[in-house]
């Protein structure tokens, strides 16, 4: 086939299918299917006839078009009090929309199976930096042979012991005890969850070092325990013969407690824990993973409530607990308040940035984003020159302040604008090329993130439909004020005349003067009911008691406004209670004097309903001009589709 032909068939097919979309025009504006019906099931909770509530919704559709049409055209979504809204909106729901929602799922989920198992974890470190402070990656990599070897054939704890660089690990073989889920940073959390029992983990890298950790061993996990404890502290400068009168103190103490002496008593006279102490002496709840390893294994080896610990040594002092509660861990995923915990954990953790990588793949897939080609040692070495005044050498000569290492859009982001966010990073930057490079990817992603956040209606369309329906709500709202609400609520010349053409139109139908109360809940409506069906001329009194619970409107009303009186009202009567399943409110009304024949409003009474028939005359004059401004043709046989 031709391939003139060819395109001109898919424009041509493209063309119908777009026309076929078109539900009407007005003017050179389109409104298609899919916006209508959209709006329609938004807007209409339809129990009847959906056809006639999609014909009169139509009209009303057609109309509100119009009618932001016009605001557009005489600029209304450019003032600078809209736009301020407009800004202050954004600020507030933005956020809602930039996290990816099923990958915090999944983490949130994640979270939960890792939360029902405590592993006993040990850890072995090995810096890039040595001992002074200065950058050796390749003696580090050296020394992680040397430990991979090693624990080939010998024990991880004394492997850890010889060449961690943990400073614990010399007296406590890099043993971390047992730790849960949020204990750990989340690289680890991960390469810990994913070894299994008994084995240690493949090498991890950091921006630190080499990492490997080993399960040592898994349990089921035991939940939080509230406890309190009595802390004998070390002074600073306590030498070992006041180490051993604490000691004995510890064990004074301890004794006097089995006999009998008041727990709490002895923690507020004698314990160094002044955060507890000052808090009633409970402790807050206490978790795996959270105090020291021998001061967790203690405390949870405590079986009930009300049980003391002897005293025990940490690197602290001595301490003696006493369990005081305990929360076994919630095991059933469907546990809401638990989940909702989790996430919210999940959110104020490291591991939740891993639901922005959508952020990086769409602006990479919008081809927004280009890296231009540089030398990266060139670059690193012009970092070294900017950051800390090294000499850069022959290759600086590739980069200077203005060399474009990438664009977004149409912005360049230069080696000057790379130095500028660097700088914060100066002791982190000054272990050299990889942590150069960690830094470098960091900048990127936070100006790609900077990017979407700044176009997010570009790339989510929920959240431009939310701004576009905010925007134009509010310049409906503003061209509804100028047109037609101020002009029927100043012109008062008009109105009198209105009301004067036929005062006949605005008699009272039957009517009664009657008070509507309005009550926040069932209980207090009850016990107000009660009180105006016994002595109605006090309500007054009555609802000035409850007067935070309780709103009522007295005034002349047409019978079928007063709520309550199905079969119609006599005087001095009380209709029954009326309550919200929903949300408990709950309405009644006192009718005190009935008007049985139509009688005439004066201009005031009738003048709530003769805005609203002058606002109806002024709109209906407005829209005969809009239509002729914006000329509206229906798609008949789009129209007939979903009717």
């Amino acid at each position: 086939m031709n391939i003139k032909l060819l395109l001109a068939a898919v424009l041509l097919t493209t063309c119908l299918a777009t026309q076929a979309q078109t539900l009407f025009t007005y003017g050179k504006y389109t409104a298609t299917v899919p916006e209508f019906l959209k709006a329609f099931e938004k807007n209409n909770a339809v129990t009847g006839n959906k056809a006639n509530a999609k014909k009169e919704y139509l009209d009303l559709y057609i109309n509100s078009r119009l009618k932001i049409r016009q605001a557009y055209d005489r600029g209304y979504d450019t003032t600078p009090a809209l736009l301020t809204e407009i800004s202050n909106l954004r600020s507030q729901v933005i956020d809602n929309y930039l996290t990816d929602q099923n990958v915090i799922d999944k983490l949130s989920n994640e979270a939960f199976v890792r939360s029902q198992k405590d592993i006993h974890a040990a850890h072995i470190f090995i810096a890039f930096s040595n001992t002074n402070g200065t950058l050796d990656t390749t003696q580090a990599y050296k020394k992680l042979q040397e430990v991979l070897t090693q624990l080939k054939t010998q024990d991880f704890g004394n492997v850890a012991a010889k060449y961690s660089d943990d400073p614990t690990a010399k007296t406590n073989k890099g043993d971390l005890g047992f730790i849960t889920v949020f204990t750990l940073p989340y690289n680890l959390e991960n390469l810990l969850y994913n070894t299994a029992a008994g084995k240690y983990s493949p090498v991890y890298t950091s921006a630190a070092g080499y990492h490997i950790v080993k399960n040592v061993a898994e349990r089921k996990a035991l939940g939080v325990v509230k406890a309190q404890q009595i802390l004998l502290a070390f002074p600073p400068d306590a030498t070992t013969a006041d180490k051993n009168a604490i000691a004995k103190t510890a064990d004074s103490l301890y004794n006097a407690i089995r006999k009998g002496s008041d727990f709490l008593s002895l923690l507020q006279t004698f314990s160094n824990d002044y955060v507890s102490a000052s808090a009633g002496g409970t402790m807050p709840d206490i978790g795996v993973g959270r105090y020291h390893p021998i001061f967790e294994d203690v405390l949870f080896s405590l079986k009930k409530d009300g049980d003391v610990s002897k005293p025990f040594l940490t690197e602290h002092g001595w301490h003696i607990v006493k369990r005081v509660g305990a929360k076994p861990i919630i095991t059933s995923a469907d546990n809401k308040e638990n989940a909702d915990a989790l996430r919210q954990k999940v959110l104020y953790d490291d591991r939740w940035k891993t639901s922005r990588n959508h952020i990086y793949t769409a602006v990479e897939k919008s081809g927004k984003y280009k890296k231009n080609n540089y030398n990266t040692t060139a670059l690193w070495n012009y970092s070294d020159s900017a950051l800390y005044l090294k000499p850069a050498g022959v290759s600086n000569w590739d980069i200077n302040s203005n060399t474009v290492l990438f664009s977004i859009d149409n912005n360049n982001f230069t080696a000057d604008d790379w130095i500028n966010y660097a700088q914060a990073y100066r002791s982190l930057a000054s272990q050299g090329a990889t942590a150069y490079s960690n830094i470098l990817q960091e900048y990127t992603k936070q100006s790609m993130y900077n990017y979407y956040r700044d176009h997010l209606e570009d790339f989510n369309p929920e959240f431009k439909a939310q701004m576009d329906e905010f925007t134009e709500g509010n310049m409906f709202f503003e061209i509804m004020q100028q047109e037609v609400w101020n002009k029927s609520q100043n012109d008062t010349a008009q109105l009198l005349a209105l009301y004067n053409s036929n005062p006949a139109k605005y008699n009272w139908n039957k009517s009664a003067d009657a008070v509507v109360f309005f009550c926040n809940d069932a209980a207090t409506a009850k016990t107000l009911h009660a009180q105006i069906k016994s002595n109605p001329a006090k309500w007054k009194t009555y609802v000035s008691a409850v007067n935070e619970k309780v709103v009522a409107d007295s005034a002349r009303y047409e019978l079928d406004q007063i709520p309550g009186f199905k079969n119609g009202a006599t005087a001095k009567t009380i209709s029954p209670l009326n309550t919200n399943t929903q949300d408990n409110a709950t309405t009644f009304s006192y009718v005190f004097k009935v008007y049985n024949t139509p009688t005439p409003r004066t201009y005031n009474e009738a003048k709530g309903l003769v805005i609203s028939d002058y606002q109806n005359q002024l709109e209906a004059a407005w829209l005969k001009d809009l239509k002729q401004s914006y000329p509206v043709t229906i798609n008949e046989a789009e129209w007939n589709k979903i009717k």
